[in-house]
């Protein structure tokens, strides 16, 4: 299934380099504002989606442009998550930080994992409980222990809705406190990238399960820790996520905490603001 994985992303690859290098000639629409999909998106999702349903035509599907279809008979119980091209906005204006991403999860929990970056042809790839590797080098997060030694990505909230003041809260409290603070914009990479050891940690808000189901799984075969805010591992049903190696991640949760929405049970319950779709897994489907 990883095999199948990979091939599935290396045809969305072809498709997004060759797409790169003519930008300017791609029809660009918006979902809302700055939430933007163009029609390499759909092409590259339509390449992988066919690659997985040739192999295996009973698997479920939960994709982010075309959505979600169940599984049937034996393929019930696995569902491909799929982003075709994280990063949108930066591939639109040429800057070359995009990634494709594929998460397996069967039965409730991932199993699988492909994070494809076409533009360094950089493949990150994890099956659980046999580890997580670069370019078939196997890789581990980042053995630092003190967060002021640490190099930490994030996104930036940009959506209508967004919470802007708790996020300049969050990112001030943040950065006096380590060595530096990056934001790249393609979640499923920075996820990628703590798993590889190149950054320390991760933290975001409003990200949607196709956005960090593969990275997640990079980063725990990695040996490392995602979660909410809070720490808890439910962080695709409540639309943040914070990674890192088990000591800096303790850290964060000390510093994060505060400004989780799981804080309190009764905010994890409340729903997601309409501005910020897509709808959190339906009962029973979360992967942990």
């Amino acid at each position: 299934m990883l095999n199948v994985a990979v091939k599935a992303a290396r045809a969305a690859g072809a498709l997004i380099n060759r797409a790169s290098l003519d930008v300017e000639a791609l029809r660009v629409g918006t979902k809302q504002a700055n939430d933007f999909v163009t029609e390499v998106d759909h092409a590259a999702e339509a390449a992988i989606i066919d690659t997985l349903l040739g192999a295996y035509p009973d698997h479920g599907i939960w994709a982010e442009e075309s959505g979600r279809r169940e599984g049937k008979g034996r393929g019930k119980g696995h569902v491909w998550i799929i982003d075709p091209l994280d990063g949108t906005t930066n591939f639109i204006h040429g800057f070359p930080v995009y990634c494709v991403s594929i998460a397996l999860m069967v039965d409730g929990r991932l199993e699988q994992a492909v994070v494809y970056d076409p533009t360094r042809n950089d493949l990150f790839t994890a099956s659980k409980g046999r580890g997580a590797y670069l370019n078939d080098r196997r890789i581990r997060v980042a053995k630092r222990t003190r967060l002021s030694d640490c190099l930490l990505s994030t996104g930036f909230p940009f959506r209508p809705g967004d919470a802007y003041d708790t996020y300049l809260k969050m990112l001030g409290e943040m950065l006096p406190r380590v060595a530096g603070v990056r934001r790249p914009g393609s979640a499923a990479l920075d996820l990628a990238y703590v798993a590889a050891g190149f950054a320390d940690g991760f933290f975001e808000l409003g990200l949607s399960p196709w956005d960090v189901a593969a990275g997640a799984l990079l980063v725990t075969e990695a040996g490392g820790l995602v979660g909410n805010f809070t720490g808890e591992p439910d962080f695709l049903e409540t639309r943040e996520c914070m990674a890192g190696n088990p000591r800096i991640y303790g850290q964060l949760v000390g510093l994060l905490s505060k400004y989780s929405r799981c804080a309190h049970h009764d905010d994890r319950l409340a729903p997601p603001a309409a501005s910020t779709p897509p709808q959190p897994p339906a009962a029973g489907d979360a992967p942990w």
